[in-house]
């Protein structure tokens, strides 16, 4: 049987870790996809051919319309990332009949609408497991894994940048700016780190996540998105004092009311498994009815980690290459015409419970003043702790826990509190979920 002909559109990181697995394993990929795999034909405009094995043995263009349209390649692999041209490439991959392997999350949480429905038109599959936590398998896991289930919460930690610049906060006691300049230095974080720390990229993943457990269209532009970098090393300190970690977190849950779909700073109490993942590494914990927590955890970038996901479509598009397209797995696991228009929820509308921080005269009074508006607002406090002033100070920092409330209601109350002649400056809050 004659090999599958892949055409690879980039070299960088991933496209050359790409090349690399399917020519030093070409042999095991082939005994499992029933044939064999080769990159015939590729584009870039920069690559090092010394890092990459077999490059001899493909064409290599810097035209990349040139590879999508070549009628020899059966599978175009985009590997570019970004919005455009991949858009357009995929697109135009697509309408030459080509199957698609990407591992940009951007492109499927924006565009994804689009692109399976023109895939869909034309019996073609476009594969993404690399789209979402690098090497770990949660797409394979969400569509044919846990298929029986209602998929009740999903709570990951998608974005490594963000999640070693936190455990690093945590371990060594260092400020936000600091660790965040490490991260660039040591290539975990751009030049311009928004789509990181800001929490971008994590709802760029969630979005994809949220649409393959529920069944809804990709809606990235619902999704409450909340940075870290306003996150002080002395609320990770009080964090741990009360049994939790800071994680950036991206939340999405089913409701009565609809979808949560949310990235921000979240405590989890220290004994959950994920609270401990450390490090660049990522972690995804589903939750379904039958089968219960389910956590998924590994690299979620890199070369190697991210070209096994992509290499493992690859594959996956191969065996499905006689089949009839009505037969294949759904690209976002429900058939495309159940797809449900199901509402995602505002962020007031979201219920957890809250870590607040404010300072405050230290002065009788002040605490049965904060603690008679959050009563009024209907807020129980969980915990609460007042800080010793520092020598020549007259104000101490005031930390606690409240039970679950609407955000709206916690939002009023803060407003209230920040009015208090007593309180100054503005209150820090913290989402809290215990993840049980």
């Amino acid at each position: 049987m004659e090999p599958v002909k892949v055409g690879l559109l980039g070299l960088g990181t991933v496209g050359g870790g790409t090349l690399n697995v399917l020519v030093r394993n070409a042999e095991e990929i082939a005994r499992r996809a029933g044939r064999g795999i080769i990159v015939s034909h590729a584009a870039a405009r920069e690559y090092d051919p010394s890092l990459l094995d077999g490059i001899d043995q493909v064409e290599v263009s810097d035209d990349a319309f040139e590879v999508v349209k070549n009628p020899d390649i059966d599978i175009v692999v985009e590997l570019i990332g970004g919005y455009s041209p991949a858009r357009e490439l995929v697109l135009e991959a697509i309408e030459n009949g080509k199957h698609v392997v990407t591992a940009n999350k951007a492109l499927i949480a924006l565009h994804g609408n689009e692109i399976f429905a023109a895939a869909q038109e034309k019996g073609v599959t476009v594969a993404f497991e690399a789209a979402v936590a690098g090497g770990i398998p949660i797409i394979k896991a969400l569509r044919e894994g846990l298929a029986a289930n209602h998929i009740e919460w999903i709570a990951g930690i998608i974005n490594g940048t963000g999640n070693f610049i936190l455990t690093e906060m945590k371990d060594k006691g260092r400020d936000f700016a600091d660790v965040l300049a490490e991260a660039q230095a040591l290539g975990y974080a751009e030049a311009d780190p928004t789509f990181d720390v800001e929490g971008i990229d994590a709802a760029h993943k969630l979005t994809i996540l949220a649409s393959l457990a529920f069944g809804i269209p990709l809606q990235f532009d619902r999704c409450f998105t909340e940075g870290i970098s306003k996150i002080e090393p002395q609320d990770v300190a009080y964090a741990e004092q009360f049994g939790y970690r800071i994680k950036h977190l991206g939340v999405t849950r089913k409701t009565g009311e609809g979808v949560e779909l949310r990235v921000h700073p979240t405590l989890i109490p220290e004994r959950r498994l994920i609270a401990n993942v450390n490090g660049v590494m990522n972690a995804v914990l589903v939750n379904g009815d039958a089968v219960g927590p389910t956590l998924y955890y590994g690299a979620g970038a890199g070369s190697l980690p991210t070209a096994s996901a992509v290499v493992a479509d690859i594959i996956d598009v191969t065996r499905t290459l006689t089949t009839d397209p009505g037969n294949r797995v759904p690209h976002l696991a429900f058939q495309p015409a159940e797809l449900a228009d199901i509402p995602i929820l505002p962020i007031e509308s979201v219920e957890t419970a809250y870590y607040l921080r404010l300072t405050a005269q230290d002065r009788p009074g002040v605490v049965a003043a904060v603690a008679g508006i959050l009563g009024d607002a209907g807020i129980s406090i969980e915990a609460i702790q007042q800080k010793e002033p520092a020598e020549g100070q007259t104000e101490v920092p005031l930390v606690m826990l409240t039970h679950r409330v609407r955000e709206g209601q916690m939002n009023e109350a803060i407003d209230r509190i920040e009015a208090l002649d007593s309180v100054s400056g503005p209150i820090v809050r913290i989402r809290v979920e215990h993840l049980s």
